[in-house]
């Protein structure tokens, strides 16, 4: 391969141009045939030669190195909107620092437990490795769901259970079933930026509900609920993201009663459910999935590489969401993802992990909370668990200028307008307390803000 790649580049050879026989290369280079057909297939692959059925291989153009992310357009130029954090971090070079990123690192995460299923499921049956997914997804995956849901109280039928090919899949299909372009959907302000950026796509739109320690302001709620007459209401229960507070039992009651009036559907999103020290009131199980959907995944948990999500609903919506997946996705998320999931869950070591990583994150959020009070930045609130800390920049700091001077220290945070939907977020940044261990975050804060 780098014997054909010098050719090209000192022009011994150009497009349309024959290489050797496998068999006279091999000679030529004094190695086996067989190492020669594995070069070719890979320079093939890469679009570098293109073989011709009886006849040879053939250059197909001069080779152009691969685009570096760095060479794309720089995420500072682009507007400070939803999808401004998830393109940075996504796209982020190795050396780059994370805390504005919405995943914990690698070595938090369960990577033993998940090799061992990788194991394991690679001895299974085959249709495993090859075949399209079940309309609904593994049946194993949902039956561990169902009694975990159980545990809590929630008593679900099989039929109110689906599985996608993440999270935000569930709450792309959701919208597709429930929403029409011109629509009213309250969300969170501040809420999880990407609630925002998928409802922009499907043309709504979108009314902000301040949030507060206790969940959302419920008097603004109940006024939004009867002037606007929305479709949809969209939040996160447990802890929510970005501020991290718990929804009060007294707001669960009141947002329940609100909406059932209204016939306001809700749909409770509770990725972060497991870092909860004690499950807090759910709205799907104080409604029993009359008006609240459930959706979730495992991206925080067990790895965000190995992609599921879920929807729990009443049975006629999740019918018409499987054909709806069906159309769209042609079948539930991949039954290798399924299954590794399913799994580590059925493993003994799923639990301890998840408790050993609510005992650090106590600890992490402490310690981080501390550091950034030394240069001025206050948590609003201490949240109950999880890996988000939704602070308060000091006064007259604006946290998108300060956003944008760290990116060139290759540093990416999450300014506080992404999450709000009437820009009044300006004075706050999400620190991810997992990503902040690097020593060099610290100053360059501090730097921005001078």
């Amino acid at each position: 391969m780098a014997a054909i790649r010098g050719k090209l580049a000192s022009r011994a050879l150009a497009a349309g141009d024959r290489l050797h026989s496998v068999r006279r290369f091999a000679e030529i280079m004094g190695v086996s045939p067989s190492t020669v057909v594995e070069a070719y297939g890979r320079l093939e692959a890469a679009g570098v030669i293109r073989a011709r059925r009886g006849s040879g291989f053939y250059v197909a153009g001069p080779e152009t190195p691969p685009m570096a992310l760095s060479e794309a357009t720089p995420a500072s130029e682009r507007a400070v909107d939803p999808f401004w954090v998830s393109r940075q971090a996504l796209d982020a070079d190795e050396d780059a620092l994370k805390p504005g990123c919405g995943w914990m690192p690698t070595a938090s995460m369960p990577n033993a437990a998940i090799r061992k299923a990788l194991r394991n499921v690679s001895r299974s049956d085959g249709a495993v490795l090859s075949d399209y997914g079940s309309t609904r997804g593994s049946a194993r995956l949902r039956r561990l769901l169902l009694g975990r849901f159980a545990e809590e109280g929630l008593m679900l039928s099989p039929d109110q259970l689906m599985l996608t090919g993440s999270g935000t899949d569930a709450i792309d299909l959701l919208c597709r079933l429930l929403l029409r372009p011109g629509d009213t959907v309250l969300i969170d302000d501040p809420c999880y930026f990407n609630f925002q950026a998928l409802l922009r796509a499907h043309q709504v739109t979108i009314a902000g509900i301040a949030y507060t320690p206790t969940g959302p302001d419920i008097a603004a709620f109940e006024e939004a609920v009867s002037r606007l007459q929305p479709r949809l209401y969209i939040t996160n229960s447990a802890l929510h993201n970005p501020t991290g507070a718990t929804i009060s039992p007294q707001t669960d009651i009141r947002l329940l009663r609100a909406a059932g009036a209204a016939g306001l559907t809700i749909i409770e999103d509770e990725i972060f459910a497991e870092f909860e020290p004690a499950p807090s009131p759910r709205l799907a199980v104080l409604d029993g999935l009359e008006q609240v959907i459930r959706i979730g995944s495992f991206s925080k948990t067990l790895s965000a590489s190995i992609r599921c999500g879920y929807i729990a609903a009443r049975p006629e919506w999740i019918e018409a969401l499987v054909d709806l997946q069906v159309a769209t996705r042609f079948g539930g998320p991949s039954p290798l993802a399924t299954e590794i999931l399913a799994e580590v869950l059925a493993g003994g070591t799923y639990r301890k992990h998840i408790e050993a990583l609510r005992n650090r994150l106590t600890r992490t959020r402490r310690d981080v909370a501390e550091q950034l009070a030394s240069i001025g930045i206050v948590p609003w609130i201490t949240p109950r668990g999880g890996f988000y800390l939704w602070c308060r920049l000091p006064e007259g700091k604006d946290s998108t200028i300060i956003a944008k001077r760290c990116m060139t220290e290759k540093i990416i945070l999450a300014p506080g307008n992404v999450f709000s939907a009437t820009q009044s977020a300006a004075a706050f940044m999400r620190f991810n307390v997992t990503q902040m261990a690097e020593a060099r975050i610290l100053p360059a804060l501090r730097r921005a803000m001078e």
